[in-house]
């Protein structure tokens, strides 16, 4: 497992119950730990919050333990789930085991039993999903040294984690924004420090066209690559070559099932994201990225670790967690990310 606190979701209509479940977990587990009242709104739940594990009660109003289990497994077959009752029968347990639970808890519960089934299962079912989760073949597309590091870096950094490659395509080496070569080196330790591959072309920055050249460009690198998942800028942007790199990338990547578009600090009003990536555990690892770029942090505030700290914060209010780094998505074949990380809100 990660070094990522456990998420824990508890689903139990005693709120007594539910509140002395999620004060254990976090306490004395250090789990990230919501809950919820019975099965239906648990679901409800799920759709923002990616549990590693399921700790449910069984008899409940509406939905109960057991079909939420089922429709658990039905949605999600690799999260694991814990059914506790106050009913000690065989019964009981032989239909949570039908059921697919991976853990059958009595009531009262036995707190160290408790914290050792979520551990364990939280690590059990993070080592699932990532055996069962194919690779991808990643390419960030910017226009300018630090560009993709400010959009996606944690994105980037979750995909490092995962162990996808990672390739990082700038069209310029950003000689308006200062040294070109200074720029250059920068990139260079960024992607070093993310496992990534880089290629730094040297169009012309604030000239930066969105066909013809910049098209064949793209299309030379996506063929040598051969990415499953895409990102670049978004055209709803102030800055001219911006909206070059968006409109260029989607020419030249229109062969690519995953496309999405991360948002810059000149992005517009217009930005609207459709999905919201949780960078909780990477948000440091942004920051570490960011302060590779050191000839732009005296003179750049949207570099600051406050101001890009708050701005992740900002976007968890759609996705959830501490923080989240927004996408325009164009296009969807495959994951974007571990789905662990993974938060959507469709508009």
């Amino acid at each position: 497992m990660t070094d990522a606190a456990p998420r824990v979701l508890v689903v139990d209509d005693d709120p007594d119950v539910a509140l002395l479940v999620k004060t254990v977990l976090q306490r004395r587990a250090g789990c990230e730990v919501v809950t919820a009242g019975d099965g239906r709104s648990a679901v409800e739940r799920l759709e923002s919050f990616a549990a590693d594990v399921v700790v449910t009660d069984i008899e409940m109003p509406g939905l109960d333990g057991l079909e939420l289990l089922a429709e658990l497994r039905r949605r999600d077959p690799l999260v694991p789930v814990i059914v506790m009752t106050a009913h000690v029968s065989v019964e009981y347990a032989v239909s949570a085991l039908r059921a697919q639970a991976d853990e059958f808890l009595t009531k009262p519960l036995d707190n160290a039993r408790l914290i050792e089934a979520v551990t364990r299962l939280a690590a059990e079912g993070r080592a699932r999903r990532e055996s069962g989760r194919p690779k991808q073949t990643v390419l960030a597309i910017g226009a300018h040294p630090d560009d993709v590091e400010i959009g996606v870096g944690g994105i980037l950094a979750a995909h490092a984690r995962a162990g996808d490659a990672i390739t990082i395509l700038t069209l310029s080496r950003g000689a308006r924004g200062g040294d070109a070569d200074s720029r250059q080196h920068e990139s260079l330790a960024s992607a070093e420090r993310l496992g990534a591959r880089l290629f730094l072309k040297d169009l012309v920055d604030t000239e930066i066209s969105g066909g013809g050249a910049t098209v064949r460009l793209i299309e030379e690198v996506v063929a040598e690559v051969q990415p499953t998942v895409v990102y670049t800028h978004s055209d709803h942007d102030r800055h001219q070559d911006h909206r070059a790199a968006n409109e260029a990338t989607l020419v030249a990547t229109r062969r690519v099932g995953t496309v999405a578009c991360y948002q810059s600090p000149s992005a517009t009003i217009d930005f609207r994201p459709t999905r919201f990536v949780r960078i909780d555990d990477y948000l440091g690892e942004k920051l570490q990225l960011l302060a590779c770029f050191a000839s732009q942090t005296a003179t750049r505030d949207y570099l600051d670790p406050d101001f890009v700290t708050a701005t992740a914060r900002y976007w968890s209010r759609f996705g959830g967690g501490a923080a989240v780094e927004p996408l325009e998505v164009v296009r969807e074949t495959a994951e974007f990310v571990g789905a662990q990380e993974l938060t959507k809100l469709e508009r």
